[in-house]
C-alpha cells in the first residue's frame, strides 16, 4: 500500500509558477484578430446568429398568426353564439306571443259562454217574471 506525503510549500509554489506561465503560454500562443482562422471562425458565428434570428422571426410571425387565428376562430364563436342567443330570444318571444294569444282566446271564450249563461238566466227570470206577472192580473 503507497503512503500518502502531503506536497510542501515550496511543491505548491512551483505547481502555481507552472500553472501561470502555461496560462501565460497559452494567451500568447493565441491567434490574433486579423487570423483568417479567427475571422472564419467570426464570420461563422455571425452568420449561425443571423439563421438563428431569422428563425425566431419565422418562429414569432407563426405564433402571432396562430395567436389572430384563434382570435378570429373566438370571434366567430362568439357570433354565431350571439345569433344563436338572439334566435333563441326571437322563438321564446313569439311562444310567449301565442301563449298570450291563446290566453286571450280562452279568456274570450270565457267571457262570452258566462255572457250567454248570464242571458239565459235572465231570460228565464224575466220569463218566470212575466208568468207571476200574468198571474196576479189573471
Amino acid at each position: 500500500m503507497a503512503i500518502y506525503r502531503e506536497k510542501d510549500f515550496t511543491e505548491r509554489r512551483n505547481a502555481a509558477v507552472e500553472a501561470k506561465k502555461a496560462l501565460l503560454e497559452r494567451f500568447k500562443s493565441r491567434p490574433s484578430e486579423d487570423d483568417p482562422e479567427v475571422i472564419a471562425r467570426k464570420q461563422e458565428r455571425e452568420a449561425i446568429l443571423a439563421a438563428r434570428a431569422i428563425r425566431e422571426k419565422e418562429k414569432e410571425k407563426l405564433r402571432q398568426e396562430k395567436l389572430a387565428r384563434e382570435a378570429a376562430e373566438r370571434a366567430e364563436r362568439e357570433r354565431l353564439a350571439e345569433i344563436a342567443r338572439k334566435e333563441a330570444e326571437e322563438q321564446a318571444r313569439i311562444e310567449a306571443e301565442a301563449r298570450e294569444a291563446e290566453e286571450k282566446d280562452r279568456l274570450s271564450r270565457y267571457l262570452a259562454e258566462e255572457a250567454e249563461k248570464k242571458a239565459r238566466r235572465d231570460a228565464r227570470y224575466a220569463a218566470r217574471k212575466s208568468r207571476v206577472g200574468t198571474r196576479r192580473t189573471a
